[in-house]
């Protein structure tokens, strides 16, 4: 197989161009380079401003768009306007965030399927892929206000807990906010860059990274061998934060002062105030034993004792969750090397105490924990950039691979970039009752449709059983082995249907072939994000017309004549605005007729169940 150069992967670079390094955190980002000049990695900041921006995105009502700092103070006056922590939404359906749907403060759409969530913000809806696109382009614009330079290329992070579906909206996001996305990098390998772990490819070390930030914890064991991470396992709490050590610091007062949360509850700037000043009091007593401050008549004082004792049940959670990563890596406690720290929260003393008495040895905490991640990423950048000869680079799938699903749409299953060898796979199923076979069509490109793309293969998987639409459940998977050929795989995993292709290496693409389709991918990105969010709003409307339609035949006695008609207006209006090329206009029709169908889809259920415990069958 002919190696592939690596700037068919990142396009030809002119030397004004910068390749950065993203950490999209779920509370703050940042961007980061290498310095042209000491060749170190530095976060990008203006002036003496942080380099931190908040993950915060705030629409007004005329439709403008506020990202960062600027966005925070609307969080308490407009929190349905104001979207926080999109990054635990991104690759999620409702049925996956729905128990926790109460620590968002604004509308999240139940309509009770697993397709992605969206958000309602007045009347538009917007995906998570959607809103980290204005995160990153207010990083990207950032960026390029400080460097006075185009970015028009990234390496971004993300957890490495990840999966597919949300490495694939994180990508997207990317392309949505203009960015050429060529790697995404799980956070603790950036984390172990940043210290130089891995740079040189005689190392051979197993690594413990430790991930504490504002909201979430996770706990990572890595092996690396001739400068390539294996993720041996990962651990953690998405609700475990820095912010709970504020909170544990307020009850503490609250308790002293009498404040009931009562009161805490009818009185937002009080509450606000309080956090506020947990928040200096934790940052204080990292360096002092006491502290005192005097807020709305209250005398507000805690000792760095008192402190520690109020969080130790915390910290012992994630030396839980540290021990739990220990035990599925396989890894022994004494085979770990290093032991990094990531995340503000990390320069709590205590936690640093309690992590390094743990593992048994110091922990690596030279680095700003805030800026590891995307320090992390700018050295990644930098070898993909072609600065960094010493470390090895592997071949590369110059153009991402995929299937067509319903509406023309490109799925992609291995994106570009990859390292060869690689496999993935995902479940897709029918959408017709009794749907014996399925046309599995594979395409070579970086657009949402695959009219757009390249066509590499193509073959039916037949005698799938007949079930009803929905029941099969095929996984197709692709396998691209050391030699760069390509072996698509659908299986039908209830009765074991299964059906193969090869593809041939390279698939036969210049240089020139595939820089172009990389730049249109660029220059359509915003149109194509459009298409496919519209195209996917119009198939989930046929779907619902469908099986509303069974439903209503099915169940006809258990509606009342009021129901039936208010449902029928409601399919009529849905109908017509699936003729009309509007995706807000479509979902809002969806939402009516969810919020219609609800009760009496609840009271079939109820009719059902009670049926069932009297020994009938439920169908």
């Amino acid at each position: 197989m002919a190696k592939i150069a690596i700037n068919i992967a990142t396009g030809s670079l002119q030397q004004a161009e910068m390749i950065v390094g993203i950490d999209l955190g779920t509370t703050n980002s940042l961007v980061a380079i290498i310095h042209p000049e000491s060749k170190q990695p530095i976060a990008l900041k203006e002036h003496d401003s942080s380099s931190l921006v908040p993950s915060v995105v705030h629409f007004d009502n005329i439709g403008n768009i506020t990202v960062g700092e600027a966005a925070k103070q609307y969080l308490e006056t407009e929190p349905q306007n104001t979207i926080f922590s999109a990054k635990r939404l991104m690759g999620k359906s409702y049925s996956d965030v729905k128990t926790n749907a109460d620590f968002f403060t604004y509308k999240i759409i139940d309509d009770n399927t697993d397709s992605l969530v969206k958000v309602q913000v007045g009347d538009k809806f917007y995906s998570p892929i959607e809103l980290s696109s204005f995160i990153l382009k207010e990083l990207k614009q950032r960026a390029e206000h400080i460097l006075k330079t185009p970015v028009s290329k990234a390496v971004i992070t993300v957890p490495a807990y990840f999966n597919d579906a949300q490495r694939q909206a994180t990508r997207d996001a990317g392309k949505l906010a203009g960015l050429d996305v060529l790697r995404i990098v799980n956070e603790p390998t950036a984390a172990s860059l940043a210290y130089g772990l891995g740079v040189d490819t005689a190392d051979e070390k197993t690594i413990a990274v430790y991930d504490l930030g504002g909201g979430t914890f996770d706990v990572s064991i890595l092996k690396i061998v001739n400068g390539i991470f294996e993720v041996l396992s990962t651990n953690g709490d998405t609700y475990l934060g820095g912010d709970d050590f504020d909170h544990a610091i307020v009850a503490y007062w609250c308790s002293q002062l009498n404040i009931t949360t009562e009161i805490l509850s009818s009185n937002k700037p009080l509450a606000q105030g309080l956090r506020l000043r947990a928040e200096a009091a934790k940052k204080q007593l990292s360096n002092s034993n006491e502290f005192n401050a005097v807020f709305n008549g209250y005398t507000l004082s805690i000792t760095k004792e008192k402190f520690e004792e109020l969080i130790q049940p915390l910290v012992d959670k994630t030396l839980q969750c540290c021990n739990n990563a220990l035990k599925d890596s396989g890894v022994a406690l004494s085979e770990i090397d290093v032991v990094v720290m990531v995340g503000g929260s990390t320069r709590v003393p205590l936690v640093k105490e309690s992590v390094s008495k743990l593992f048994g040895k110091p922990v690596n905490d030279s680095v700003n924990p805030d800026e590891v991640v995307a320090l992390g990423a700018a050295v990644q950048a930098d070898i993909l950039a072609g600065n960094n000869k010493d470390f090895l680079l592997l071949d590369i799938t110059p153009l991402s691979l995929g299937i067509e699903t319903m509406g023309g749409l490109m799925d992609v299953l291995i994106p570009r970039n990859s390292k060869i060898p690689t496999k993935a796979g995902r479940q897709y199923t029918t959408h017709k009752d009794g749907q014996g076979s399925m046309r599995i069509s594979v395409f070579q490109g970086e657009r949402d449709l695959v009219k757009d793309n390249r066509k590499l293969a193509e073959f039916n998987l037949t005698n799938i059983p007949g079930m009803p639409a929905g029941m099969p459940k095929v996984e197709v998977s692709f396998l691209i082995n050391a030699d760069g050929i390509l072996v698509v795989t659908a299986k039908e995993l209830r009765s074991g249907v299964e059906q193969s292709i090869e593809v041939k290496p390279q698939y036969g693409l210049t240089d020139t072939e595939v820089e172009k389709m990389l730049l249109e991918s660029i220059t359509h990105a915003k149109d194509d994000i459009a298409t496919r969010a519209l195209v996917e709003a119009k198939t989930e409307g046929e779907q619902i017309l469908e099986v509303t339609e069974k439903f209503l035949t099915k169940n006809s006695e258990l509606i009342t004549k009021e129901e039936m008609i208010a449902t029928a207006q409601a399919m009529q209006n849905l109908q017509l605005a699936l003729t009309m090329d509007d995706k807000n206009l479509i979902q809002t029709k969806i939402e009516e007729l969810n919020d219609i169908s609800r009760p009496f889809a609840e009271r079939a259920m109820d009719v059902a169940v009670s049926g069932a415990l009297k020994g009938k069958v439920i169908e």
